[in-house]
C-alpha cells in the first residue's frame, strides 16, 4: 500500500484520488478550494461523472480516501505527490501554467521539513521540456533541495475522457510513466504494478509529448472524418457506408501503418488523389482546410530535409534512393527527385545511388521520365555504392534497400549524414559530427503506399 496525495480535485484529480483508494491505497486529496475539499471529506463527488460517487463513497468508508486544504500535512503524509491541476490556454494559446508551478512550490515548501526521499508526479497535460525548465526548479528553489537526490519528479500523463473516466482509469490501453532517471518510476512500478494494457517507460520529454500526440491524432480524425462526410453530403452518397468500408481495413487504414516518421511521401496515387478530391471539393464550393493543407505540408517536411542538407555547407552529396519509395523503380513525384533537383540548383555535386533504379535496367515510362524530364539526374546515377559514398562529404539516406551494417562500414568518421528513413530503420552513426546527427531529426517519412 502507497501514501499519496493528489492535488487538484477537478476531473483528473478527483478521479486519480478515487481510483488509486480503490486499488487499497491510502489517498489525500488536496484543493485550495473548501468547497471540493469538503464534498470529498463527507464522501461526495464533486465533480459529475460516472461511478465517481460511488468510489469516493467506499474510499471515506474505509477511511482510505480523505480531502484538506493543508498542502503541508498532505505532503509529509504521503511518500508519493500527484500534480493534477489545470493548464488552460491563454489568449495566445500558451498554457497557464499558474497552478501547476503554485502546487510545486507548496510541495517543495512541505518538502524543506521533511525527512526521506518523495516522488512528485505530473499528471497535469503540460507541453514537453516543462518538468525540466519550470517544475524542477520550482521544487529546488521552494524546498533547497536537489531533484535526484531528495526527490524526484516524473510524468504520468492521464488518458481518461469525460463521461467514462473511471473506467478509462482502471482499464488503461496504455499506461505512460516518464522519467530521465529510470530507478525513480519505482513508486509508480508500484502503483501501476497491476494496470492492464501496456505500460511504457520512457524520458520525461517524451511522456509529456505522448499526451499531445494522442489528442492531436484524435482532434485530426473527428476532422477527416468531418470534412469526408461534408464532402459525401455533397456529392450525394452514403457517408456512413462510405466510412464503413474505410474503417473495415486494418491493415492501413485504422493500424500503425503511415505512422511512423520518416520522409516525405510521393508516387503515383497520393499526391494525384488528394488534388483530384480537393479541387472537386473547390468546384463545388465546399471548404475542406485540412485535406487542402496536406499537400503543403508535405512540401514543408520536404523542404526541411532541403535545409537539413544545406545547413552542412557542404557541396559533394551523395543521396542514396530515388524512387518514390524503396523496393520499387518508380520515380513518379519522387520526393528524392525535388530534393536532388533543388541541391543541383543550389550548386551542390550529387551523385545519385538507387539499388533498384539504373539506367541499365529502366525499361518504358521510367526509362523515358528520366530520359526526358531529368536527364541531368539521370546522369549521376551509379550503381557502385561503395564508390557513391566514398565520393561524399554528406550522404544522404533516403531508402531502406541498405541495412545498417553496410552503411557504417562504408560511412567514414569525417562524413555527415542526413538520414531520411523511418525512425525504425535510423541508424546512429559512431564518428558522425554532432551537427548531421541533429540534422537527421529534422526529417520525416517515405511511407509504403
Amino acid at each position: 500500500m502507497a501514501r499519496v496525495s493528489v492535488f487538484g480535485l477537478g476531473y483528473v484529480g478527483a478521479v486519480t484520488a478515487a481510483c488509486l483508494a480503490h486499488k487499497g491505497h491510502e489517498v489525500v486529496g488536496v484543493d485550495v478550494n473548501p468547497l471540493k475539499v469538503e464534498m470529498m471529506e463527507s464522501g461526495q463527488a464533486p465533480v459529475l461523472e460516472p461511478r465517481l460517487k460511488e468510489l469516493i463513497e467506499e474510499g471515506h468508508r474505509s477511511a482510505r480516501l480523505r480531502a484538506t486544504t493543508d498542502t503541508h500535512s498532505a505532503v509529509l503524509q504521503s511518500d508519493v505527490s500527484f500534480v493534477c491541476v489545470g493548464t488552460p490556454s491563454l489568449r495566445n494559446g500558451c498554457l497557464d501554467l499558474n497552478s501547476v508551478k503554485r502546487s510545486c512550490q507548496d510541495i517543495g515548501e512541505a518538502l524543506r521539513s521533511k525527512k526521506g526521499f518523495h516522488t512528485v508526479v505530473i499528471r497535469s497535460t503540460i507541453l514537453p521540456g516543462t518538468a525540466m525548465s519550470v517544475i524542477i526548479p520550482a521544487i529546488e528553489e521552494a524546498s533547497g533541495k536537489r531533484s535526484g537526490i531528495d526527490f524526484a519528479v516524473c510524468s504520468n500523463p492521464e488518458f481518461t475522457r469525460e463521461g467514462c473516466a473511471v473506467s478509462d482509469f482502471l482499464n488503461p490501453t496504455i499506461t505512460v510513466l516518464g522519467a530521465d532517471n529510470y530507478s525513480h518510476l519505482d513508486a509508480l512500478r508500484d502503483l501501476y504494478r497491476d494496470a492492464p494494457g501496456q505500460i511504457f517507460e520512457t524520458s520525461l520529454g517524451e511522456a509529456e509529448m505522448v499526451k499531445y500526440v494522442c489528442n492531436a491524432f484524435h482532434a485530426l480524425k473527428v476532422t477527416f472524418a468531418n470534412e469526408i462526410g461534408s464532402l459525401c453530403t455533397q456529392l450525394n452518397l452514403d457517408v456512413r457506408r462510405v466510412t464503413e468500408i474505410f474503417a473495415a481495413d486494418k491493415k492501413l487504414n485504422i493500424s500503425k501503418a503511415y505512422l511512423d516518421p520518416g520522409f516525405a511521401f510521393g508516387g503515383s496515387c497520393l499526391p494525384k488523389d488528394l488534388r483530384a478530391l480537393t479541387h472537386r471539393a473547390k468546384q463545388l464550393d465546399l471548404d475542406l482546410p485540412l485535406l487542402r493543407a496536406v499537400l503543403p505540408s508535405n512540401k514543408a517536411h520536404l523542404d526541411r530535409a532541403i535545409e537539413a542538407v544545406l545547413e552542412t555547407k557542404c557541396k559533394k552529396i551523395s543521396v542514396l534512393g530515388l524512387s518514390f519509395k524503396s523496393g520499387t523503380d518508380d520515380l513518379r513525384e519522387s520526393p528524392s527527385v525535388q530534393l536532388i533537383k533543388r541541391l543541383l540548383g543550389e550548386g551542390c555535386d550529387v551523385q545519385v545511388w538507387d539499388k533498384d533504379v539504373s539506367m541499365g535496367r529502366l525499361t518504358g515510362s521510367n526509362r523515358q521520365y528520366i530520359q526526358e524530364e531529368i536527364p541531368h539526374i539521370g546522369a549521376r546515377l551509379s550503381t557502385e555504392l561503395e564508390d557513391v559514398i566514398a565520393q561524399a562529404e554528406v550522404v544522404v539516406i533516403g531508402t531502406d534497400t541498405i541495412d545498417n551494417e553496410t552503411l557504417q562500414a562504408a560511412i567514414r568518421p569525417e562524413q555527415q549524414v542526413v538520414d531520411l528513413r523511418s525512425s525504425r530503420h535510423r541508424c546512429n552513426f559512431q564518428g558522425i559530427p554532432a551537427n548531421a546527427e541533429s540534422s537527421m531529426n529534422h526529417t520525416a517519412a517515405a511511407v509504403s503506399q
